[in-house]
This record gives C-alpha cells, sequence and structure tokens, in this order.
C-alpha cells in the first residue's frame, strides 16, 4: 500500500498534485461527486483492483479529502469532507476542459456475426 506523506513543496500545485495526480484520484473522486460512499461501490464502477482501491482511498483520508466512516452495518462508508467537496468546481472545470479538447476515441464497430462479410 502506499503511503501519503504530505508534499513539503513551496508550490499549492505540487502539494496537491501529490495528492490529486495519481491516475485514480480524479476518478474516485467523480464516483464520489456522483454519490457513491461504499468500498464495494467504489470496485464495481471503477476497473481497479482491491489492493489499490484500498491504497487510494487510504491515500485520500490521510490527505482529509475522504473521511472513513465506520460501519453502521457489515460496510464502512467513504464521504468527502470539506476539503473534498471544496474540489467540487476543480472536477467540473477539469470535466469541462477534457469534453471540449479531448474528445473520446472512436469505438471499434463490432462485427455481428449474422453479417454478411461481403
Amino acid at each position: 500500500m502506499k503511503a501519503y506523506s504530505p508534499s513539503r513543496s513551496p508550490c499549492p500545485i505540487g502539494r496537491a498534485s501529490r495528492v490529486l495526480g495519481d491516475r485514480w484520484a480524479m476518478l474516485i473522486l467523480r464516483e464520489a461527486f456522483l454519490g457513491v460512499e461504499h468500498f464495494e461501490q467504489f470496485l464495481d464502477r471503477l476497473d481497479i483492483s482491491r489492493a489499490a482501491l484500498t491504497s487510494r482511498l487510504g491515500i485520500l483520508v490521510a490527505a482529509g479529502i475522504f473521511e472513513r466512516v465506520p460501519p453502521t452495518g457489515k460496510r464502512a462508508a467513504y464521504r468527502l469532507t470539506d476539503a473534498g467537496r471544496a474540489l467540487g468546481p476543480t472536477y467540473e472545470a477539469i470535466k469541462a476542459w477534457g469534453d471540449a479538447w479531448l474528445p473520446p476515441a472512436p469505438r471499434p464497430e463490432k462485427e455481428s456475426r449474422d453479417q454478411d462479410p461481403r
């Protein structure tokens, strides 16, 4: 498991990228902004291993972006803190930029086995 240690960088971008620069951080945030709170929900919605998700959630909790809420049944919840919710406008700006400047790659068309190949 990756351990989180705060950046000593004097640059706020450097400090933020220490936490948010990981490939999974923004995807986990996306799911949280869409209402996901439980480990299994994150796991189902992201193509991420259990170990990687455990590590990333641990880092986001240690950084104060999420809080781990003790289980009320079998499962703990991971909820955005004030610091995490404050990332909402940043998330929306990155999403808008991606929509404007990074169109999705075309999906390959599936050939039906019933189609005539002529």
